[in-house]
């Protein structure tokens, strides 16, 4: 349990505020493998762009190289990588367009159309909306997410239909950090203008937001939607709850 009385609390987004439903996204094939992406959109969008100059195949390994560059990239120094990076690199190294300014010009249009897909398939169930409006009449609220790109991140935030109630938004993409890294929750307390240990963190990654929270000693929440066994080898949350309205009934404030 938390020993120190809590003044606000801190919420990660995706899974945790939002739902995000990736079994909703198109399918895609590629050498006989099946999955749900948000690629085929994309894929279209540069077919049209290019014609039959347009390598698919080529293009869907690039892209997943760079994901995977990217991913250790963000491991190694805890930094964000924006959304439009990916995409330029992608681009850049199958010479879909001339390196620099043309190349960077797709990679936003391309940005824009993965994001569409995001967004449609990211929602806040009313009951989890409804625990942050009974949180937000006795605590602080806060919201700190990894995402890379700023510009759909406050758009999600904007549709749950509770973003008036958050006192700090920090998304990653906005400061070039990324959790687990201790100076984005450092950041947030400074906003907020709170010790850590009064500040309750709530997020479903246990390394990303319990290790996260637990290294700079905020309290923390771990959303437990799939009743899972927590990992071993990290810190422990100080609570576990199945979503924010078991939250906020633990924390006496029923929706």
């Amino acid at each position: 349990m938390v020993r120190t009385p809590v003044k606000a609390v801190v919420f990660d987004l995706f899974n945790t505020l939002v739902r995000w439903e990736p079994e909703r996204l198109p399918l895609l094939e590629v050498n006989g493998r099946r999955y749900r992406s948000t690629l085929p959109p994309v894929l279209a969008y540069l077919q049209g762009q290019l014609g039959a100059a347009f390598d698919r195949d080529r293009f869907v390994a690039v892209y997943h190289a760079v994901m995977a560059e990217i991913q250790a990239e963000r491991a190694s120094h805890g930094i964000e990588v924006l959304c439009c990076e990916r995409f330029e690199r992608a681009v850049t190294r199958c010479a879909l367009k001339p390196a620099g300014e043309a190349a960077r010009r797709l990679a936003v249009s391309l940005t824009k159309v993965h994001m569409a897909q995001v967004r449609a398939v990211t929602y806040a169930p009313p009951t989890w909306a409804s625990a942050v409006r009974a949180l937000a009449s006795r605590y602080r609220l806060g919201l700190l997410s990894n995402f890379d790109d700023a510009e759909t991140g406050r758009l999600v935030v904007a549709d749950t239909g509770v973003a008036d109630l958050f006192a700090q938004v920090v998304i990653s993409a906005e400061v070039g950090l990324r959790k687990p890294n201790p100076a984005i929750f450092r950041l947030m307390l400074e906003r907020l203008g709170l010790e850590a240990a009064s500040v309750l963190f709530v997020g479903d990654t246990p390394a990303e937001d319990v290790a996260g929270a637990k290294g700079v000693m905020m309290p923390c929440a771990w959303v437990n939607c799939r009743d899972e066994p927590f990992p071993q080898g990290l810190p422990k949350p100080d609570l576990v709850v199945a979503d924010l309205a078991a939250l906020a009934e633990l924390l006496g404030c029923p929706a």
